[in-house]
């Protein structure tokens, strides 16, 4: 028997560029397109990236009086009250009146967090049932899960972000008696420097044990991700794209995109859907 609540899956990095909002937004309508009811949250509603694509796929979809799936959205912004006590729970309470209007009609919230440490961020890690964190496949970028000696390659302890994730994870646990689902996807993977993408793979695997993650197939770094944006649309709605082009680039983009999802595995906590779009 299936949990009747909304599931949520949180996109989480406080490093910008990293795809939360690509991600999200592919996650959000393929999850539309496998047949399930979909809500999605922007956390990050001054930066409004994930808000920005929706908008984009509404005027774009009107313009060419198209019809495809949409999740409900919610852009939430912080809160500007006076003291920080005050924009606490007025963030929280914005939060919690979102997942609420959402709860009986949606099977699935995916919500975008900020690219930095923010409280907001911190409710929607506390809430989540999967945290999906985005990263580029590179050294540098290793430094948002642990600090790593850089003449030895030993993992000196987690990162702020991880310590946060596993902050959360602690709450959700006392509060819900579940635990979070924490996977890390591998973006931007480079087919040229073998030798860096093997040593960046080794690392991130005995991070996953040590911190509790596992790790997951992300995006290619193509131009078609960011000529989808402009039209709000993703590489699951091409067939329906009057100006879609179907290169090879597309067709292993949209492979990734269905790798994630077979990844995240919705059918084994919300059941088949009933119908299929």
């Amino acid at each position: 028997m299936t949990d009747s609540r909304p599931y949520f899956i949180v996109l989480g990095n406080e490093k910008g560029g990293s795809g939360k909002s690509t991600t999200a937004m592919h996650v959000a309508i393929g999850l539309l397109r496998l047949g399930y009811r979909v809500g999605s949250i922007d956390l990050d509603a001054r930066q409004g990236t994930f808000t920005r694509y929706m908008a984009n796929r509404f005027e774009y979809v009107a313009r060419h009086k198209l019809e495809l799936p949409s999740p409900i959205h919610f852009p939430i912004e912080r809160s500007k009250a006076a003291t920080v006590d005050q924009q606490e729970r007025m963030d929280y309470d914005f939060f919690m009146m979102a997942t609420e209007e959402m709860s009986s009609l949606v099977d699935f919230v995916v919500v975008d967090t900020p690219g930095s440490d923010t409280y907001l961020g911190q409710i929607a890690h506390s809430y989540a049932d999967t945290v999906i964190t985005p990263m580029n496949d590179s050294f540098i970028d290793l430094d948002v899960l642990a600090r790593i000696d850089t003449e030895s390659r030993a993992i000196k302890g987690p990162s702020i972000y991880t310590k946060m994730v596993l902050e959360q994870r602690g709450k959700k646990k006392a509060r819900d008696g579940k635990d979070l689902d924490w996977i890390v996807m591998r973006n931007r993977l480079s087919s040229l420097d073998a030798k860096n993408k093997r040593e960046v793979g080794e690392l991130l695997e005995e991070i996953g044990k040590q911190f509790g993650f596992r790790l997951a197939p992300g995006f290619g770094e193509r131009v078609i991700f960011r000529e989808m944006f402009l039209k709000g649309m993703t590489l699951l709605d091409m067939k329906e794209d009057p100006e879609h082009k179907m290169t090879m680039s597309a067709i292993s983009a949209r492979q990734e995109i269905r790798d994630l999802l077979r990844c995240i595995a919705p059918e084994q906590v919300k059941g088949y859907p009933q119908k299929v779009k």
